[in-house]
């Protein structure tokens, strides 16, 4: 049986973090946040890593990660662009920024033939997702059943301003019924709130998440070609639109075409959605080095 693909959403702008934060040093010899999840996937049982990136870092990410992962995993390298002809839209639409995390995986459509997961590049999961992850795509994923890892809430927040989560409701077998995107969700006075029209609304701790750890097979890149096409040309008035990986969530178990079992897990989220939130990142990652968790190099 041919080993699940991980591919890592790291094309975004980090317009928040100031910088190119899919690279930037994090670990004690200046690993980045990557470095741990590929780790952890190599560890886990995965047997190749797609980088979806904007073409002209191809040669910074290769520079970066070709000397560490030669001979421990095989890669490859796609890229999300502003070509709508590919999709079968003819139709010239303006766009400063890409169209978001759904339309990003579509880039990996021609290279992933088995079951695969999609990660975020700048969040820090840890290896039991990863590893629950690979048992769920070895033993259960189908081109009608997918998943999705969820996080408790209260394990994935900064304390430097407001995030947004896939809030997940499932049913008794913990299926995924519903994911509703909360673009403003943080604490307050020990607790955890979300903000919609102005008004707050209490969040429980343990709630789960979305971290955009989703798995798939590769069927989900027709439903998902198939979407957008109709995401785009709703949206084409609407510059700042975002075809989201959730919403492919939300219309598969709506239609009834696939379902999402949600796979719980009790690690400690961390990630960068601000520059402020560096220091806590590299603090964390020592301890887990001191833990005993990953080595202090980590690939030598």
């Amino acid at each position: 049986m041919k080993k699940p693909t991980l591919l890592i959403l790291a094309a975004g702008m980090a317009s928040r973090y100031g910088s190119m934060k899919q690279i930037d040093g994090f670990g004690p010899n200046g690993e980045t946040i990557i470095d741990y999840s590929i780790y952890d996937a190599i560890k886990a049982g995965f047997g190749k890593v797609v980088f979806i990136i904007k073409e002209e870092f191809v040669e910074n990410f290769k520079a970066i990660f070709e000397p560490k992962l030669s001979g421990k995993i095989e890669t490859d390298y796609v890229f999300q662009n502003f070509d709508l002809k590919q999709f079968g839209i003819e139709e010239e639409i303006y766009r400063e920024k890409p169209w978001g995390t759904a339309h990003a995986i579509l880039s990996g459509r021609n290279v992933i033939k088995e079951p695969f997961c999609v990660i975020n590049a700048d969040d820090y999961y840890g290896y039991d997702a990863f590893k629950k992850m690979v048992d769920f795509l070895n033993n259960e994923a189908t081109d009608s059943n997918y998943s999705i890892v969820g996080y408790q809430i209260g394990k994935t927040l900064s304390d430097f301003g407001s995030v947004s989560r896939g809030v997940c409701k499932t049913n008794d077998a913990a299926y995924l019924e519903e994911i509703t995107e909360r673009t403003q969700v943080y604490k307050k006075d020990g607790g955890i709130v979300y903000e919609e029209k102005g008004s707050e609304y209490p969040l429980e701790y343990n709630t789960p998440v979305s971290m955009n750890f989703w798995g798939f097979t590769p069927a989900v890149f027709k439903l998902t070609e198939d979407l957008f096409r109709v995401f785009a040309l709703e949206n084409k008035e609407k510059p700042k639109a975002e075809f989201f990986i959730p919403l492919i969530g939300e219309n598969l178990v709506k239609s009834g075409a696939a379902s999402f079992k949600v796979i719980p897990t009790d690690s400690q989220w961390f990630g960068v959605t601000y520059k402020e939130d560096k220091p806590f990142v590299q603090e964390s990652i020592d301890q887990l080095v001191k833990d005993g968790t990953y080595p202090a190099n980590l690939w030598n």
